[in-house]
């Protein structure tokens, strides 16, 4: 169940194999995954100075499917897209200004956490609820930290956790189980359609 040395396709890997010549796949995957991230960013489940979206699940989602090269060139893709002034993040904002704000530290830990999930899921850990809710707490973990770190910039600690932390825990523990229970039912469903 936890492997760690050896790489295994991932979903999307299964569906749309890789070639020797990658670079239409590469844009196209890319493209779709920066448009499923601008629309889980639109969905605001709580609004505040850090607005709860559906861009964590959205992050940690295609981490898993894509795997951890292709899973972090498109949350990279997408934090371009947005600095470049496109309407991506919530709220259809986008500029630097939105990097650079307090939610800039989560936006940068997608790319980590969009690249660890994706190394768990290339080794089974996206094959089973419990190491797939396993793989997405670390990613979400991953997320936390630069987000709290970034956030402090702009409030004591106090304010950091309530602002930053405290309104997450509950929706993003279901966003885990949601992705728990849909990323193996989606491998199922693969392997016996």
């Amino acid at each position: 169940m936890f492997n760690t040395r050896d790489p295994r396709p991932t979903l999307i890997g299964l569906i749309w194999p890789e070639r020797t010549v990658n670079a239409l796949r590469w844009g196209v995957l890319i493209l779709v995954g920066s448009m499923f991230l601008t629309t889980c960013a639109q969905i605001t489940v709580w609004n505040g100075p850090v607005p709860v979206t559906m861009q964590t699940f959205g992050v940690l989602a295609v981490g898993a499917v894509y795997g951890w090269r292709l899973g972090a060139a498109t949350a990279l893709a997408y934090l371009v897209e947005g600095g470049i002034g496109l309407p991506v993040f919530a709220d259809m904002s986008g500029g630097i200004e939105v990097l650079t704000g307090t939610t800039g530290g989560y936006l940068v830990g997608f790319i980590i956490a969009a690249a660890v999930v994706g190394w768990l899921a290339e080794r089974g850990w996206d094959r089973n609820v419990v190491s797939t809710a396993i793989a997405m707490l670390i990613g979400n973990i991953l997320l936390y930290v630069p987000g709290l770190l970034w956030l402090s910039t702009f409030y004591d600690w106090e304010r950091t956790i309530a602002y930053g932390l405290t309104p997450f825990i509950v929706i993003d523990g279901i966003k885990l189980l949601v992705a728990a229970l849909l990323l193996p039912a989606a491998w199922q469903l693969i392997r016996h359609p």
